[in-house]
Formats: structure tokens, C-alpha cells, sequence
């Protein structure tokens, strides 16, 4: 080639390369955000498969953009207030934001990367003041409040006045009736909590992750299966950290692995690494993080008129009041505070018996508690495994018990684009063949993945918007090596069953308005269908469906089945004990009056625990402070009693089951219709009576964890 020939050739080449990177440009500025569109998938759901990391915050800030326009042309309406061309139109409002902000919440909670961590951070708080820009326009609520004060005259369905008398109160409690002072105070209150509320998120589970338990000789993990030194090794080496193993750290005080660990060494370096895993005076201690969000609370309540933030945040749940919170749990002291002190003594004797010359600490507790467990009821938690497969479980036990009460159906897809390759999607189908709805199940825990497990919706259901339900539930189970069975323990079948009792409450979602559907709910009603939907979990019927051994798919034997039962209202002591100490911790945080000033959280801490009259020495509660992930930013503030309040009410509902009945089409069709279905349509305590037929009693809950005795 000559030396003319080449500089063409090279010419040609860099103007097809310049035309190549203008064509890309052109094609990246003409693309569509896929979340400021409607999908164009079954049921709305995400499309995954074009959502980058980059679409999230325009699509969010667009969204904002967009239902702020909306809304002030729904406040200048020159017409006069009705409750269509006001509350409907409020309804209908936000749809770009809320896709985007469902589908962010997802993948940052479950998913999450630096790119993703830095969206968060800029997002919140310009969502916190798109709310405020809402709830605090004199304008909108003038034309809220006229049709509030004539609610009576406007011939509203059920539902519309149910709609409007939340919308009402939720404009007087975000500030509305303030003074354009407070009103600007209570904006910065709002601009400063989202934030630290982000932060303590993305610090919680960098020190989660930082927190895990390196271990260099796998004679430190004795006592562990094969396939869970196995699952260590291959955390480690996902981690670079080769010829060593990794146990990685879950949401709660207790870690799974204590139960087993033999080296009482390696048992209190993983609950030491659990306990103070957000306070080692780093980048990622949490502390000073949650010093700032008491305070700021407390302030946010007294500028709204309250004495405390649970004053503020109980207003409109079913217990109504902190004391009322509190007295229902301090009525479950005695008897769960003479039970810790039975189980103590008796794990003490077991120690003792065993050749220890230690005294009960925390991370003892699990091991030596299976020990007598072994001892009382027969029963190796090693011999029970092999029995749930998690495949099996969700198949043949938790679809099945669906079945079996509301005639549900299942069939997983391959079509659907997820975020994350594990998650696996099932079209849910009614009892008449219809397509009521679709599910995301994402299991495995990930470095990545928020602690804990929860369900939420993609899609929310509205009969308004034409939209049903699209709903996820995610988990942290232990993946197993590759090649090795996908085993879980009871604890993760329970869980299984719990999330999926959310999804069902959100499924049956039966609403026109989006305000008052499926979950959308107070926190001490929302935990009531997941914790009811817990007891089909041991159902004879449904366990015997899905307890198979997975080598041989032989169904587990009567006996153990009974050691199973038996063996479920073992340790309750300390199961009750962990989130009495964690719910009044959490109260105790919340009922700080804005004239307490900053707290010092380890000693507000210790002086919380030791009044309660619990063993919280031997039983700690189930978060401390520092990592209590739910009511530091996952909206749980003051609300972590609701998962007590709400075992109240499953125990009540299921006795009324086992009265008339238990697993049957009919019941399960009456708890459809009374409870699932209806989310906020109606007021709690009428609901509930309606479907129980009195005010809800702590009798069954305490029978169910087989404490009614030592409540006498």
C-alpha cells in the first residue's frame, strides 16, 4: 500500500469512527428512559432488561417535576372543590415517580452498587421535599379541607370517605394548619432527616459487610455441616480471600451459625462481630447518625404539636397511643420474663452437665438451648434439614397452602426481565383461572442486598389505574456451593411463609383508590397477614406435602414431625424476649421529648434494657441501636411494636380458625373477603371484630408460645 493510500485509508477510517460515536450519541440522547414510560409488559412490570443505573435519578427528578405540575393545577382550579376534580385527580397523579421510585427501591434495597448509593443519596431529599411541596400548599388543602367540612352532603361511597378522611388528616399531620414559620422549619426537619435516614442505610450495610467473621484455620468452625464450610469457603474466595472462610453477618443480634459452633472462642468473636458491628468509631459507625435522628424527631413532633415522635407516629394505628403500645407489652413481661428465667437455668445445667466451667453468656445461648432441646424433644436440627429444600418448600408448601385456602395457582415464567439473575417471577392465578397478579422471589443473601427480608409492590393495585398487583419478596438465605442442595433451615420456611402472607395481602388487593390498597396499611395491621399466614407453615396437611427428603422425596416421618411440633414453642423465653427488648427500645428512642437534646447512645441503651424487667443480659434484644435498620430508615420508627400487636391478632384469628374448622376453602375465602382484601377501606378495630367477633386478646398468642401458664 502506498503512503497516500494509507493516509485515505486511515482518513476514512477515523471519519467512520467520528460518524460511528456521533450515530452512538445521537441514538443515546434519543433513547427513552425506560421508567418515564408505561411498560409495555404483562401487568406493567419493570423492564429490567433496558432500566440502567442511570435512568434512575432523571426518571425520579421527572416524576417529581411532573406530579408537582399536576398537583398545582389541581390546587389553581378555578372550579369549585369535588371530590373528583380534587381527591381523584390526587390519585391519578405521579406516575412516572411512582414507577421509578418502585422500581429504585427495589434494586437499591436488594441490590444495590456505589452508582445506585450515590442516586439514593441525591434523591431523598428531594423527594422528602416534593412531600413537603405537596402537603404543605395552602391551596391544595383549602380545597381538601372544603370538601372535608362537607363530607356529609357528598354522598361518598365507603371507600371515597374513607379516602377522604385519610388525605385530610394526612395534610394536618405532614404540617398543614403550621405557620408559614413552622411550616419552613418543618421543611428543613424533613430535608435533614431523609438524609440521615440514606445515610444510616448505606453506613448499616457497608458495616454489615465489613463486619463479617474471617477465619483462617476451618478447625475454628467445628460443629459446621460440610456444605456450610463449604458456603464460607466460597464467601471468602468471593471476596478474594482465598484459603479462608467467611461468616457472613445477618440483620440480627443472634447470627444462625451459633447454634452449631462447638469453639466457644469462634462463638463469641461472631456475636461480638454481630454486636458491634456499626461501632467502631469509623467511617461506617452509625452512631452519631442516630443521635441526630432522635433529636430531629423529637423536634419534627413538638413543631406538630406532640410530645414525643411515637405520640406523632401512633396517631393513626390501631394501638392509637405509645401507652397503649407499651401496656400491651408490658403485659406480656411476666410471663415471658418467668419463662427466660426457667430456659437460662436449665441451658446453665446443660453447661454445667457438659463439662463447662463458664457461666451463660449471649453466644452461648443457641448452642447449649439446642442441646436441651436435642435432649427434651429428640430432635437435631441437622436430622430436620434435608427436609426443606427451598424449591420444594416454595412449591409444595407455600403455594400449595394458598391453594388449599384461596384456591390460588402458580406457573413461573422465563419472560419476565429481573434485576438480579437469581430472582425467579410466577404469574399468580385466582381461583376462576384468571391472572390476579405477579410474583418476584429474590432469596439469597448478597453483600449487596439489605439485611433482613420484606415484600413490596412493583405495580400497586387500582382499580382507578387499571393496574394489578406486582409483588416481590426477598429473603437473605445462605446460597449453598455449587453442586451442593439448596437445604434452608425451619427458621427461613417460616420466613418463607411470612413474606408470602404480605404478598397475599397485597395480591387480593380488591381497592379503587391506590391510598387505601393491599398493604398499604398502618404498621400495626400490616404485620397481621404475614404472621397469620406463619401457622400453615406446621399445618399437617401442608407439611406433609412439602417436608420430603430431597434424596429420596420420602415425606418426613411421623415422629420427627411431632418433634417438630413439639419443639416449636421451645426457647420462647427468649424468642418473645428479643423483640419485647427491641419494641421498647424503640419506644424508649421515640418518647424522647425535644427538650431531651442529644443522647449518648450506648449508656440510653444500656439504661432502656435494664428497665424493663426482662433478662436482656442473657437475651439481648433481637437489634441494638446501632444496627436496628427498621426503625433508623426502613419506617418502622415507633412501629416495631406492630410485630407483637399483630402476633395478638394472628393467634387470635387462627384460634378462630382451628374453631371453625382450620384449612378449608370456605375459611380461607371469609379471611379473603374480611381481612386480605379490604386493605385500608375500613377502620381496623371494626375489621377485626367483624371477622373475630370481639376486641383482639393476648390469650391465644400467649397459648400459641406456650407461656399461658406462666402468665397465671
Amino acid at each position: 500500500m502506498t503512503r497516500s493510500l494509507l493516509l485515505r485509508s486511515c482518513a476514512a477510517a477515523c471519519l467512520l469512527a467520528a460518524c460511528i460515536t456521533a450515530a452512538a450519541a445521537d441514538a443515546q440522547s434519543a433513547r427513552v428512559n425506560p421508567l418515564t414510560v408505561q411498560s409495555d409488559l404483562p401487568f406493567q412490570a419493570p423492564r429490567f432488561d433496558r432500566i440502567q443505573d442511570s435512568d434512575y435519578q432523571p426518571a425520579i427528578e421527572r416524576g417529581i417535576a411532573e406530579q408537582a405540575a399536576e398537583m398545582t393545577r389541581i390546587a389553581n382550579d378555578p372550579a369549585a372543590p369535588t371530590f373528583d376534580n380534587t381527591i381523584v385527580a390526587m390519585e391519578r397523579s405521579g406516575r412516572i415517580l411512582d414507577r421509578a421510585a418502585q422500581a429504585f427501591s427495589a434494586v437499591v434495597g436488594a441490590n444495590t452498587n456505589p452508582t445506585l448509593d450515590k442516586v439514593q443519596e441525591a434523591v431523598a431529599p428531594k423527594l422528602a421535599a416534593h412531600s413537603d411541596s405537596i402537603f404543605l400548599n395552602p391551596r391544595l388543602f383549602a380545597r381538601v379541607k372544603s370538601l372535608y367540612d362537607r363530607r356529609a352532603a357528598l354522598k361518598l361511597t365507603p371507600e371515597q370517605a374513607q379516602v377522604l378522611d385519610i388525605t385530610y388528616n394526612n395534610f394536618i399531620h405532614a404540617g398543614a394548619k403550621l405557620s408559614a414559620a413552622d411550616q419552613a422549619k418543618l421543611r428543613v426537619l424533613n430535608g435533614k432527616l431523609s438524609t440521615l435516614e440514606t445515610a444510616f442505610q448505606q453506613k448499616l450495610l457497608a458495616a454489615a459487610k465489613g463486619g463479617a467473621l474471617v477465619v483462617d484455620d476451618k478447625a475454628r468452625l467445628a460443629g459446621l455441616d460440610e456444605a456450610q464450610i463449604a458456603a464460607a469457603g466460597q464467601a471468602a474466595q468471593e471476596r478474594g480471600l482465598t484459603g479462608k472462610y467467611l461468616l457472613p453477618l445477618q440483620n440480627t443480634t443472634q447470627q444462625p451459625m451459633l447454634q452449631s459452633l462447638t469453639d466457644r472462642a469462634t462463638r463469641q468473636a461472631l456475636f461480638d462481630a454481630s454486636w458491634n458491628r456499626a461501632e467502631h468509631g469509623d467511617a461506617n459507625d452509625t452512631r452519631a447518625t442516630i443521635v441526630q435522628l432522635a433529636d430531629l424527631r423529637a423536634q419534627k413532633a413538638q413543631l406538630l404539636g406532640y410530645p414525643n415522635y411515637a405520640a406523632y407516629v401512633l396517631y393513626d394505628q390501631m394501638a392509637k397511643t405509645p401507652q397503649a403500645a407499651k401496656a400491651f407489652m408490658q403485659r406480656l413481661i411476666p410471663a415471658t420474663a418467668a419463662e427466660q428465667k426457667r430456659e437460662a437455668a436449665e441451658i446453665q445445667k446443660v453447661i454445667t452437665a457438659n463439662g463447662g466451667d463458664f457461666a451463660l453468656k449471649p453466644w452461648d445461648w443457641d448452642r447449649y438451648a439446642e442441646m436441651v432441646r436435642k435432649a427434651k424433644y429428640d430432635l437435631d436440627e441437622n436430622e430436620v434439614k434435608p427436609y426443606f429444600e427451598i424449591d420444594r418448600v416454595l412449591r409444595d408448601g407455600v403455594f400449595y397452602a394458598a391453594n388449599q385456602l384461596y384456591g390460588l395457582t402458580f406457573k413461573e415464567r422465563k419472560d419476565l426481565p429481573v434485576y438480579q439473575p437469581d430472582v425467579r417471577v410466577f404469574t399468580v392465578y385466582d381461583q376462576d383461572g384468571s391472572e390476579l397478579g405477579v410474583m418476584y422471589f429474590d432469596y439469597w443473601k448478597r453483600d449487596n442486598k439489605n439485611g433482613g427480608a420484606w415484600m413490596s409492590n412493583f405495580v400497586g393495585q387500582s382499580k382507578l389505574l387499571g393496574t394489578k398487583p406486582v409483588i416481590y419478596n426477598v429473603a437473605n438465605f445462605t446460597k449453598p456451593a455449587p453442586g451442593q442442595p439448596a437445604l434452608i433451615s425451619f427458621d427461613d420456611v417460616t420466613t418463607m411463609f411470612h413474606e408470602f402472607g404480605h404478598a397475599l395481602h397485597g395480591l387480593f388487593a380488591n381497592q379503587t383508590y391506590p391510598t387505601v390498597s393491599g398493604t398499604n396499611t398502618a404498621r400495626d395491621w400490616v404485620e397481621f397477614p404475614s404472621q397469620f399466614n406463619e401457622h400453615w407453615a406446621l399445618d399437617p396437611k401442608v407439611l406433609a406435602n412439602y417436608a420430603k427428603d430431597y434424596r429420596t422425596g420420602a415425606p418426613m416421618p411421623a415422629a420427627l414431625v411431632t418433634k417438630v411440633k413439639n419443639a416449636a414453642k421451645f426457647n420462647q423465653g427468649y424468642a418473645l424476649g428479643e423483640l419485647i427488648a427491641s419494641a421498647m427500645l424503640d419506644q424508649d428512642w421515640h418518647s424522647l421529648p425535644a427538650s431531651a437534646g442529644p443522647q449518648d447512645v450506648d449508656a440510653f441503651e444500656a439504661k432502656s434494657l435494664a428497665a424493663m424487667g426482662l433478662d436482656t443480659a442473657d437475651v439481648p434484644p433481637r437489634y441494638r441501636s446501632s444496627y436496628f435498620l427498621h426503625i433508623w430508615a426502613n419506617g418502622y420508627s415507633a412501629g416495631y411494636y406492630a410485630y407483637l400487636w399483630t402476633q395478638m391478632l394472628d393467634n387470635d384469628a387462627y384460634a378462630w380458625f382451628e374453631k371453625h374448622g382450620g384449612m378449608t376453602r370456605a375459611n380461607g375465602q371469609r379471611f379473603r373477603d374480611m381481612i386480605l382484601s379490604k386493605g385500608h377501606s375500613e377502620d381496623y378495630g371494626p375489621m377485626f371484630r367483624a371477622f373475630y367477633g370481639k376486641d383482639p386478646d393476648i390469650g391465644p398468642m400467649l397459648e400459641d408460645r406456650g407461656l399461658a401458664s406462666s402468665a397465671n
